[in-house]
């Protein structure tokens, strides 16, 4: 019962839709109506500007981050297999949240909170890489799903057990799962890029 308890409560957790709260009530406007329809930090940018759009990613990744505790406090256990799960609860519930009719954005914030808060050091590579190519390519998808490769290799070089080595290539796959048609653009050569000059211009009328 008590498993049961902290996957729904992270899945909850993550089903706060950050970006739609945000656009919907503070801006007066549904980001799923404009730009991609995600509603994730990338397209909130694009659509609110770079201010709304690193808000909604604090929230995201508070919500991973938030998640995964409040699991690890109900359990009374930090790296137990019945935590992994209920990690991937709080990243399902940003992407099929109950709140929005199982709909939500691709989870990469999200996956962000988890991992930093059960293994720092995948956090921190993640997040490197995904800034370096960010900044040099302008491509977020490509940061993301390059990033999100790193994680199985840390935690392998790092010595962690097999099943959370397993736990993150699982995390990687689901990335890979989420950004298919990023995936499909990239390879075309019709992904768009981030421009900042262009930020915040999505949603004008």
């Amino acid at each position: 019962m008590q498993v049961f308890i902290a996957i729904l409560l992270s899945y909850l957790i993550g089903s706060i839709p950050s970006g739609f709260l945000l656009t919907k009530y503070v801006m007066k406007k549904d980001v799923r109506e404009y730009g991609s329809g995600n509603i994730g930090a990338t397209n909130v940018a694009r659509v609110m500007g770079i201010k709304a759009g690193v808000l909604v990613a604090v929230f995201d990744i508070l919500k991973g981050y938030l998640g995964v505790m409040v699991g690890q406090m109900i359990l009374g256990s930090s790296l137990s297999t019945a935590i992994l799960f209920v990690a991937v609860a709080a990243i399902a519930g940003h992407d099929w949240s109950i709140f929005l009719g199982f709909s939500g954005g691709k989870g990469v914030a999200t996956t962000f909170g988890v991992i930093l808060r059960l293994y720092p050091l995948a956090f921190l590579i993640y997040a490197v890489i995904w800034i370096l190519l960010v900044f040099t390519t302008r491509y977020v998808s490509l940061g993301s799903i390059i990033g999100s490769m790193s994680l199985p290799l840390t935690l392998y070089f790092s010595s962690f057990e097999g099943k959370h080595v397993f736990f993150a290539a699982l995390l990687s796959l689901f990335v890979m799962y989420t950004h298919r048609e990023n995936i499909k653009r990239l390879l075309k050569g019709e992904e768009n890029r981030m421009d900042p000059d262009k930020l915040g211009k999505s949603g004008k009328e």
